[in-house]
């Protein structure tokens, strides 16, 4: 489902496959853990570095509120097709069917076609039944919130809000530690041998939010050489850090590590005694225990910040 911008813009070789949709570049999953690459943590998971540094690498609360699993799932999504409509559950359901977390997400779109579009919530408040009828007479499209995207556009993405994206979307998907996903629609699509994709239409009635809502994108007013703060939620807060000069950081009062998600352009991160370059599509984690970071720019750059409030 995918183009070549996991390979041209983040620079990730992922043959032999012909084409990747998505990419996975900060994760707790369980079976599906970022690996250390270097230095004397080589091979270790994600989560065993949580467990042995606790506090010091996502912060006191932080770990307080999750233990060893990292909170946080940070994907690369490309779509030349339309993706199947999806919903999350919610933390209380993933919990008493999955023993699992939620899933709240959202979505920053760094790359879209001219005519980009994609599906959050429905147009209009529907009930279980017309949202069946209209599913097994194929028109559900006809009850859903479709809506024009652009480069730079954020989308947050609740437990419960019906969902999917459209051709010519490339984004950074920014999401609470989950795994769990209910497929309501696959646009009648079948393999070569003529199979359908699994759907799961009634675990996903307990979990779809019927509400119709005023305004499902997320606005943000943008700002230069400081943070734009795009989201706050329980699970996570997102901004965009858009700089043309040296930016100093300040993080002693937050207790939370920081993601860094290099959108566009490069900068030099500087810590401590310690620096180091940071390119377009690369993710970065700073540990809690680092407070003081500064930000020098190559060239004109954009830089998702995400952390635990």
């Amino acid at each position: 489902m995918g183009w070549e911008k996991i390979k041209t813009i983040l620079g990730k070789d992922f043959s032999p496959l012909q084409n990747c949709g998505e990419a996975w570049v900060l994760s707790g999953v369980n079976g599906n853990q970022t690996l250390i690459e270097n230095g004397f943590l080589s091979g270790n998971e994600l989560n065993e570095l949580v467990e042995v540094y606790m506090g010091d690498l996502v912060g006191e609360k932080v770990y307080e509120r999750f233990g060893n699993e990292f909170p946080i799932l940070i994907k690369f999504i490309d779509a030349n097709d339309w993706l199947s409509i999806q919903v999350h559950p919610n933390n209380e359901l993933a919990k008493k069917r999955h023993k699992g977390s939620g899933k709240t997400e959202m979505w920053y779109i760094i790359d879209a076609g001219k005519d980009s579009e994609l599906i959050s919530g429905f147009s209009r408040k529907v009930d279980k039944k017309t949202y069946l009828e209209h599913l097994n007479n194929k028109s559900l499209k006809n009850i859903l919130n479709f809506e024009k995207v652009k480069t730079g556009d954020a989308f947050y993405m609740p437990s419960g809000r019906v969902h999917a994206l459209g051709p010519g979307i490339f984004l950074a998907e920014i999401q609470q530690t989950s795994d769990i996903t209910y497929r309501i629609y696959d646009w009648d699509r079948v393999d070569a041998e003529g199979n359908s994709r699994e759907l799961h239409t009634e675990q996903a009635l307990d979990a779809i939010d019927f509400n119709v809502y005023d305004n499902y994108k997320t606005t943000y007013k943008k700002k230069i050489n400081e943070t734009a703060n795009i989201i706050n939620s329980p699970y996570f807060a997102t901004g965009i850090i858009h700089i043309n000069q040296s930016l100093y950081k300040d993080y002693f009062k937050l207790d939370s590590f920081i993601i860094y998600i290099c959108v566009y352009g490069s900068f030099e991160l500087q810590y401590y005694d310690e620096k180091m370059t940071v390119c377009e599509g690369e993710t970065i984690l700073i540990p809690a225990e680092i407070n003081e970071v500064k930000l020098i720019p190559q060239i004109e750059t954009k830089i998702l910040e995400v952390y635990i409030i």
